[in-house]
């Protein structure tokens, strides 16, 4: 054989092995399987509730609700009834020694008594001319100030006995028999359990994204996992910021309460301050942290997984509110998305 026909041959081995390998590496890329174990999600649209979540206490409202104290320094009697116990209007509660009040009744009634008479004295020296027209006017003020000692005088004795206001259940007694007691210290405190509300503390932000009229959905304990307590309204939002915890009093009612609440009871809000009747919906899993946003990946028509940066609105524990970043019928990664690189061919996945 001749040598070209050698040089032929080797060439024609080197091309075959060439084109081998080529072929060869075009049909592993070809069989690439992709990210694998990931699911997917079609971004949808549909109305979005915006939703505010906060804890709360169960609370009598102020116009059904009584704290009774003494009148003045004194010494507790009698006691008439106890903490839990149902009392209807004009009942007795509390009894204080009643000896100081009347001493201090008597001598504003005496000291009335004398005020009228200087009074109708002065007024007949005055038509006499004896006195002046001042002299007059300064025994009508000693006059005023006798009736209005008198006055108070008088309902000391009156509230010498605490007596409910109204009717309700005494929720705290704080009398002890034969104790002291000082003015302005409070001995029971009454509330109607029928008329409660319940507070809400939150902070002035969120506040202002409630208004009066938002509807709530109310469930016991701490957390949305609780007895669901019926469907509520906001009836008002505080003016005011608390100086002590910074937080604003947001008030709701309960309109079909599926059992009694407890005053005191702690409570899980979920308040609706606003609907988006047509809002780019995904599941919040699809979210994945990223500075101090977030980003999904959002997969193309060739099974390529591209991230993308998104801004969100509202969300709840499964779905989010997408601003801007994905549009409707887009399909995004939403279970292993933490696990998706961008670009990342994804490989059977599930819906």
């Amino acid at each position: 054989m001749s040598r070209g026909a050698w040089v032929t041959i080797a060439l024609a081995g080197v091309g075959a092995a060439c084109g081998g390998g080529t072929s060869g590496s075009g049909q592993a890329a070809s069989r690439e399987p992709g990210v694998l174990g990931v699911e997917t999600s079609v971004a949808t649209v549909q109305p979005f509730s915006h939703v505010l979540s906060a804890i709360g206490t169960v609370t009598p409202r102020p116009d059904r609700f009584a704290a009774l104290a003494p009148p003045g320094q004194t010494r507790v009697a009698r006691i008439f009834v106890v903490a839990g116990q149902r009392v209807a209007k004009g009942d007795s509660l509390v009894e204080f020694e009643r000896a100081p009040f009347d001493a201090v009744a008597q001598s504003a009634a005496a000291a009335l008594a004398n005020a009228e008479r200087a009074y109708e004295r002065a007024v007949r020296l005055v038509q006499a001319g004896v006195l002046a027209q001042k002299d007059s006017g300064q025994a009508a003020a000693d006059l005023a100030a006798a009736q209005a000692a008198a006055v108070t005088a008088r309902r000391a004795q009156q509230l010498a006995t605490l007596r409910a206001p109204l009717n309700g259940v005494v929720t705290r007694m704080n009398a002890v028999l034969g104790a002291s007691v000082d003015a302005n210290q409070t001995m029971v405190e009454v509330a109607d359990p029928r008329s409660l509300d319940i507070v809400f503390n939150v902070s002035p932000t969120e506040a202002g994204r409630i208004h009066d009229g938002d509807t709530v959905t109310v469930t016991s304990g701490e957390g949305s996992g609780g007895e669901a307590l019926g469907p509520g309204v906001v009836t008002s939002i505080g003016a005011a910021v608390d100086s002590a915890s910074r937080a604003v009093a947001v008030r709701a009612r309960l309109t079909q309460p599926t059992r009694a609440l407890r005053i005191g009871e702690s409570v899980f809000g979920r308040i609706v301050t606003g609907v988006n009747p047509r809002a780019v919906v995904i599941p919040v899993v699809a979210l994945v942290p990223e500075g101090d946003g977030y980003r999904v990946f959002v997969v193309d028509s060739t099974g390529i997984a591209l991230a993308r940066a998104v801004t969100i609105g509202g969300r709840t524990e499964s779905q989010v509110e997408i601003l801007s970043g994905v549009a409707a019928g887009e399909t995004v990664v939403t279970t292993g998305a933490y696990g998706v690189q961008d670009s990342a061919r994804i490989g059977g996945a599930r819906r």
